[in-house]
């Protein structure tokens, strides 16, 4: 069985505590031995191991994140338990089977309709993203800091009772790496500079978005049929920003199709569907790496900060070097 663990993984591991990574070398081992010692992350494809902390010098509890197929593992994410939880929260296996068995009888709408393809999806959305974020540690090191750590499974759920909608298994895989991007001088490391929106300002958009529809529904109810508005659906999650501070326009992910669409404070009607996530970062990710065959975008470098070239402002644009490759 061959276990992965990827380096930025290692580098985030060092910062929870001294004897994080060599907890960490100590469960790759075991998941050689079990591979299915973990138990359900909430995220379909994942399953979380948690660690005693006591058992190590200088650990934190800790939870661990891997995801299975038949011959390979990869761990995909590690975080420290909070403080509050009990461990009453975490099932052991016995009570994984338990709820096993009662999803079997009622529940089974919670389960993918594919496992294999939920798999796929969740390794696609992560190769993606280290992709970028491998880039960045070694080119654009103050993007890759302003990058913040990975969302625990306890308050992506708690993101999903306050937007009252499944988050999509693309957008949890996502935000179980990142949970937002802080940018640098204002500039977010997505194409146009644009930034991954933190958990709370996704809620925030969303609540204001929502209303914004309410009231357009008020409209609508005195309009003829295909005269009636729609700004926003209950099925859109903002996901992505215009830059780290700047929240007027941005891109949603339809829960419903999968794609991507454009949203604006203006509530002016929807663009056409754009990519899916995977796509979108993927593509992302091959201008990065191959900036000469760029379209939609040009990658640059300002220091240790990517700027892309069309979310850049005419000041700096002096000191903008475009890259190279």
């Amino acid at each position: 069985m061959k276990i992965e663990i990827e380096p930025v993984l290692r580098d985030t591991a060092a910062h929870l505590g001294a004897g994080v990574p060599y907890a960490l070398k100590v469960v790759a081992a075991q998941l050689a031995e079990d591979p299915d010692m973990g138990v359900p992350s909430g995220l379909p494809g994942v399953l979380t191991v948690r660690v005693d902390g006591e058992l190590f010098e200088h650990c934190p509890d800790l939870f661990v994140g891997y995801i299975r197929e038949p011959d390979w593992i990869q761990i995909r994410f590690v975080k420290p338990v909070p403080a509050a939880e009990s461990s009453a929260e975490v099932p052991d296996k016995d009570q994984d089977q338990e709820q096993g068995r009662a999803q079997e009888q009622g529940g089974a709408q919670d389960q993918p309709a594919d496992p294999v393809a939920a798999a796929v999806t969740v390794r696609e959305i992560a190769d993606a993203w280290q992709r970028i974020t491998r880039w960045l540690r070694d080119n654009a090191p103050d993007s890759y800091a302003a990058l913040r750590p990975g969302a625990g499974p306890a308050a992506l759920a708690a993101l999903e009772e306050d937007l009252g909608i499944r988050i999509p298994l693309e957008l949890h895989a996502l935000w179980l790496l990142t949970a937002g991007d802080d940018g640098h001088d204002g500039w977010g490391c997505l194409p146009g500079s644009k930034a991954l929106m933190p958990l709370d300002a996704v809620a925030a958009a969303y609540r204001l978005k929502m209303d914004a529809q309410t009231h357009e529904d008020i409209r609508n109810a005195d309009r003829p049929e295909d005269e009636r508005i729609t700004v926003w659906k209950a099925t859109w999650i903002p996901v992505v920003a215009l830059g780290p501070a700047d929240r007027t326009s941005g891109l949603y992910l339809d829960a419903a199709t999968g794609y991507l669409g454009p949203w604006s404070r203006d509530n002016e009607h929807p663009g056409d569907e754009l990519d899916t996530l995977v796509t979108y970062l993927e593509e992302a990710a091959d201008m990065l790496e191959a900036p000469a065959l760029a379209t939609r975008d040009e990658p640059g470098l300002l220091g240790g900060t990517l700027v892309w070239r069309s979310g850049i402002a005419p000041a700096p644009e002096d000191r903008w070097q475009p890259l190279t490759g």
